[in-house]
């Protein structure tokens, strides 16, 4: 097995997704690792069950299953270790609460998860953790940020909903020059596209809801340290009792096995759908960090590997009076779109962006914001779509 790991560590992508995680060999060569079901675990004698000298424990601390996602997961973001947790939101929540006490200064960027926002403001609040939001764009600057009592720095790159992106590795060395824990939210590039512990961060989340399980139809969350904050971590994680439950960590496995593929084809199609976007009269502007018209643009080419499926537009409207009702006549007219939150699956959705909780960075102005997830149906029906709606706004 040794010799396939050694393999492994310079085999592309594909090939690494198709065999990371677990040894066949280790379940009587069966491909796929069972679905362990568990609560009690047995000891063999007192002394075992005393000192916990076995490698599990409790339903709790892991499952051969769960175990498989984990070694994935650490293989592909080289960490020292990763914990599963419910949701994406827990994966936020359980770090926040491992590096933070009463009286620390948290740094939290601006464009951030509406939910991890809504967390900070209420439950850090309470716990008499003081919060301040900054701009994305502030690259080394973040410095004159950092108090006495700074004790972490949160990143989100590219930003949720508006895509701003960031200079992480200059966030990093300004951050660990005062102390502070850095984290970050990569779901949107998935360690295929981007790997944070390689660019200065120290832990690493994701909501494998998205890209990883790859269907719409699991809830859960994964947080990958470094050498220097694994053991917070797992500490942490224990004392929430928070896991994943063995089921849904088998079902993200077999999602990763084709994420590479996935990722290359909802990429294509959605900077196709970009590009085209930003020649239609209807729209003011497109986020999108991939296209060299976006501001952050040579940030995520320098520091990323590609992009993956989701992005926002801006309607051209002008009047704001007519912001929302544009916005829903657009989704309305939706066919092949859902209207639906999340995103990372096979299916194509769109919303309309709420952007009334920033704090220092600004809502854009000509328009509504509305962000599409592009899946995997043809780029010529999706167009066809989006015509759709572009009609019913000009009905309106």
């Amino acid at each position: 097995m040794k010799d396939k790991d050694n393999f492994l560590q310079n085999a592309g992508i594909n090939t690494r997704l198709s065999h990371i995680g677990n040894s066949p060999f280790d379940f009587h060569g069966f491909v796929n690792p069972p679905v362990v079901h568990a609560s009690t675990v047995l000891f063999p004698n007192a002394r075992v069950m005393e000192t916990h000298d076995q490698k599990y424990t409790y339903g709790t601390r892991g499952t051969p299953t769960t175990d498989a996602l984990c070694e994935a997961m650490n293989a592909l973001e080289s960490s020292a270790g990763t914990v599963i947790v419910p949701s994406g939101l827990a994966a936020v929540t359980v770090t926040f609460l491992a590096y933070l006490s009463a009286g620390d200064h948290a740094l939290i960027v601006d464009s951030v998860y509406g939910p991890t926002r809504f967390f900070c403001d209420t439950m850090l609040k309470r716990l008499g953790i003081e919060v301040e939001y900054y701009d994305p764009m502030v690259g080394a600057g973040i410095e004159q940020l950092i108090k006495p009592n700074t004790r972490l720095v949160h990143t989100e790159a590219p930003g949720s909903n508006t895509f701003e992106m960031q200079d992480i590795p200059a966030i990093s060395a300004a951050a660990h020059r005062h102390g502070c824990v850095v984290t970050m939210d990569n779901t949107w590039a998935t360690p295929l596209y981007f790997k944070p512990l390689d660019h200065g961060v120290d832990v690493s989340i994701h909501a494998v809801t998205k890209y990883p399980a790859g269907h719409s139809d699991i809830l859960m969350g994964t947080v990958s340290a470094n050498e220097a904050h694994w053991k917070q971590l797992i500490a942490a994680h224990g004392q929430l009792g928070l896991c994943g439950a063995p089921d849904d960590a088998y079902q993200v496995l077999r999602g990763l096995r084709t994420m590479g593929l996935r990722l290359e084809r909802h990429q294509e199609s959605a900077l196709a759908i970009a590009q085209w976007l930003e020649g239609r009269e209807e729209v003011a502007r497109v986020l999108h960090p991939a296209l060299p018209s976006f501001p952050g643009h040579d940030l995520w080419k320098r520091d990323f590997k590609g992009a993956s499926g989701i992005f926002s537009f801006v309607l051209a409207v002008g009047d704001p009076q007519k912001f929302k009702v544009k916005a829903h006549a657009f989704l309305d007219a939706l066919r092949i779109f859902g209207l639906g939150y999340s995103w990372g699956g096979f299916e194509s959705l769109a919303l309309h962006v709420n952007l009334s909780d920033r704090r220092v960075t600004k809502a854009p102005t000509e328009g509504p914001v509305i962000r599409l997830q592009i899946g995997l149906e043809d780029v010529a029906d999706i167009k066809a779509d989006i015509e759709n709606g572009f009609a019913a706004v000009r009905q309106v």
